[in-house]
C-alpha cells in the first residue's frame, strides 16, 4: 500500500499535473482535445473561456466525471457547472474537485459574460482553489481569468483566454498555481462539422497546439475527435441528445500514462 501512494504521488506530481493544466473539465470539450476557445458549445465552455456564458442562449446545468484518470482510481476527478442568462448578461458556476485522502485540489468558478451586438462576447471569471496536503496543510487562492470570443465571419470564430492573470500561488512558492493563455479558431466546415484549433501557453511550459473535430453525424449522434502537443495526447468521443439532455463519453491515450476515460451529462432547461 505505501508503494503504491508513492507511485500516485510522483505521478502526480510528475505527469498529472502537465496533463490536466492543458485538459479543463468538459467531456465534449475533452473530445475534441479542448480546442474550443472559439467554441462555445456548452456549458462547461467556462472552464476554457469565461466569455462562452453569453454565447448560449438557454440555462444550462452539466456534470462530468473521471473515475480513474491513467488506471488510478485516487486521481478521480469531477465537476459541476451551471450558466443563467439575463438581459444584462450571463452568469456562469463552475466547481470541480480532484484527488483522494492524502492530496486534494476543489476550486469554485463564478464567471460574468456580455454579447454585444451577437458577434463580440467578453466574459470574466474569478476562481477559488484550495489544495489540502496530508500533514503538510491546506492554502487557498483567489485568481482572475478572462476571455473574449468574435465572430469573424458567420462560419469563423475567433477566441482568446487567460488564466491566473494575478499570479496567484499557493505558500511562498512562486508558479504553483498555472498562468496560462489561449487563442484558437473555430470554423464550421457544414452545418454539421466544426473544426476547432487552439494554442495554449503556459508560463513555464513549452506551447501546446490544440486540434479536435465535432461532427454530428446525425440528429441524435455526434462523434468527436482530437489531438495536441505537449504532452502528446490523442482523444476522442462521442454525444448522445434526446431532448433536453446530453449524454458524453471521452477517451483520451497520454503517449506514457496510457488511457483515461470520462463522462458527462447535461441539461438544457430552458430557451430564451
Amino acid at each position: 500500500m505505501k508503494n503504491r501512494i508513492v507511485y500516485i504521488i510522483l505521478i502526480h506530481f510528475l505527469f498529472v499535473e502537465l496533463a490536466f493544466a492543458q485538459y479543463s473539465p468538459g467531456t465534449m470539450q475533452i473530445g475534441i482535445a479542448n480546442s474550443d476557445v472559439a467554441y462555445a458549445k456548452d456549458v462547461f465552455s467556462i472552464f476554457s473561456n469565461p466569455a462562452a456564458s453569453s454565447h448560449l442562449t438557454r440555462r444550462e446545468a452539466g456534470i462530468y466525471y473521471s473515475p480513474a484518470p491513467f488506471g488510478i482510481n485516487e486521481l478521480a476527478n469531477g465537476s459541476l457547472a451551471y450558466i443563467e442568462p439575463f438581459q444584462f448578461g450571463s452568469i456562469g458556476l463552475g466547481i470541480t474537485t480532484y484527488g483522494f485522502e492524502l492530496y486534494r485540489e476543489n476550486k469554485l468558478l463564478v464567471t460574468y459574460s456580455y454579447n454585444y451586438l451577437g458577434k463580440y462576447y467578453f466574459g470574466i471569471g474569478i476562481n477559488y482553489h484550495s489544495v489540502s496536503i496530508d500533514k503538510y496543510g491546506s492554502d487557498n487562492a483567489f485568481y482572475l481569468n478572462a476571455g473574449a470570443l468574435v465572430y469573424l465571419t458567420e462560419k469563423l470564430r475567433w477566441g482568446f483566454s487567460a488564466t491566473n492573470l494575478n499570479r496567484a500561488t499557493w505558500g511562498e512558492e512562486n508558479d504553483q498555481i498555472p498562468v496560462t493563455f489561449q487563442t484558437g479558431f473555430s470554423y464550421d466546415i457544414i452545418d454539421d462539422i466544426a473544426l476547432n484549433l487552439a494554442l495554449e501557453k503556459e508560463l513555464t511550459y513549452n506551447a501546446s497546439f490544440k486540434a479536435g473535430i465535432d461532427y454530428r453525424i446525425m440528429e441524435y449522434i455526434s462523434i468527436r475527435s482530437g489531438i495536441t502537443t505537449e504532452p502528446s495526447m490523442y482523444s476522442g468521443g462521442v454525444g448522445i441528445h434526446y431532448s433536453l439532455f446530453q449524454f458524453d463519453y471521452a477517451v483520451t491515450n497520454h503517449q506514457e500514462l496510457g488511457f483515461t476515460h470520462q463522462f458527462g451529462l447535461i441539461i438544457s432547461l430552458n430557451s430564451l
